[in-house]
């Protein structure tokens, strides 16, 4: 039974349709990755399953617990954490600030300054960084204390929506090293939403494809990553004559 999974999930922005008959699975201890363009309906799917949308139809279940209805922080208590998209860190906080919040459901004191010192230990930048207030923090700075502070609620499941967003490409080597790391080291299962789908899927285990709010195609990261549709559209390589109107008519080929 995978830790999360997604079965017909449907979800609105007021009376917008953005996510339609939704349905991926999550097993633990891996990398999932969700590709596709902008508007795809990718962080919806994210916001779902952590409680910031509410979904009018379909089921998301997470260590056999139904979180359809539940908020968003006793979403977190079960062991969920969530890096949105723009890193959303508290500016005006020191990063040491930020990262205690969140633990911020935690009471296992010693474990948690256990818990800060792995965080330096795999960003040592933060351990510079750490009575400085957050808004002074450079872009890559502020996705690892994103992810940092998400880590130290210990989750079962990280949530990533766009870490490599804004990024240069020497950031974004660090960042997806570090995804990789917490994985192997911690044992974190992942579901990263992510549009540079070179790097996805190259740390990825497994990964599905939603265009306009539908998932039109799945498979392992390496089956992915040899589709010529794939290879075309999100890896950049042309192959051999390839259709250019092939982006059109994807969608309708691949349900």
């Amino acid at each position: 039974m995978p830790l999360l999974a997604l079965r017909n999930v449907e979800a609105y922005y007021g009376p917008v349709l953005a996510i339609q008959g939704v349905s991926l699975d999550v097993p633990e201890a891996s990398i999932v990755t969700l590709l596709g363009s902008n508007g795809a309906g990718k962080s919806t799917v994210l916001k779902s399953i952590s409680g910031f949308v509410e979904p009018r139809k379909g089921t998301i279940t997470f260590a056999g617990h139904s979180l359809v209805g539940r908020e968003p922080d006793a979403i977190v208590a079960l062991g969920l954490a969530h890096v949105p998209e723009g890193r959303e860190v508290f500016p005006l906080l020191t990063v040491r600030e930020n990262l205690q919040m969140g633990a911020y459901t935690r009471r296992d004191r010693d474990q948690m300054r256990a818990d800060l010192a792995q965080m330096y230990a795999w960003f040592p930048i933060l351990r510079e960084r750490a009575e400085q207030p957050a808004q002074g923090l450079s872009g890559g700075e502020q996705q690892m204390l994103a992810i940092a502070r998400a880590l130290m609620a210990r989750p079962k499941l990280l949530l990533l929506d766009e870490p490599s967003l804004g990024l240069s490409p020497r950031l974004v080597s660090e960042i997806f090293a570090i995804i990789r790391r917490i994985s192997t080291e911690a044992g974190t299962t992942i579901l990263l939403v992510e549009q540079n789908a070179h790097k996805a899927l190259e740390v990825a285990d497994y990964g599905y494809v939603i265009e306009v709010g539908h998932i039109v195609m799945k498979g392992s990261a390496r089956e992915l990553a040899a589709k010529p549709d794939i290879r075309e559209f999100y890896l950049g390589v042309k192959e051999p004559g390839a259709r250019t109107a092939r982006r059109w008519k994807r969608t309708k080929l691949w349900r």
